[in-house]
C-alpha cells in the first residue's frame, strides 16, 4: 500500500477534485490544510519551493497540482 499525503486548502477546487478521486478509488490519504497549519505549509514549501496547492505526495514522489492520469499511474490503478 502506498502512502498518500495531500497538502491543500479549503477553497482549492483541484484539491477537492483530488480528494474526491481518492475517495472514489478507496485510497487512504492524509490531508494537511496549509491554509491553517503553518508548520505543514512550511513543510510543503520545503518540498516544492512554492505555495501552490494541491501538493500530492505518493510515497517519495511529489506532484504539484492534480493530474488524475499521473496520480492513477503512481497508485497503480487500472486504466
Amino acid at each position: 500500500m502506498k502512502t498518500v499525503t495531500i497538502y491543500s486548502t479549503n477553497t482549492c477546487h483541484y484539491c477537492n477534485l483530488a480528494k474526491d478521486f481518492f475517495k472514489e478509488n478507496n485510497i487512504a490519504y492524509t490531508e494537511h490544510n496549509v491554509g491553517t497549519d503553518m508548520e505543514k505549509r512550511q513543510e510543503m514549501v520545503n518540498l516544492t519551493h512554492q505555495l501552490g496547492v494541491p501538493v500530492i505526495r505518493i510515497d517519495d514522489t511529489v506532484l504539484v497540482g492534480f493530474q488524475e492520469s499521473k496520480v492513477a499511474e503512481l497508485l497503480e490503478l487500472a486504466a
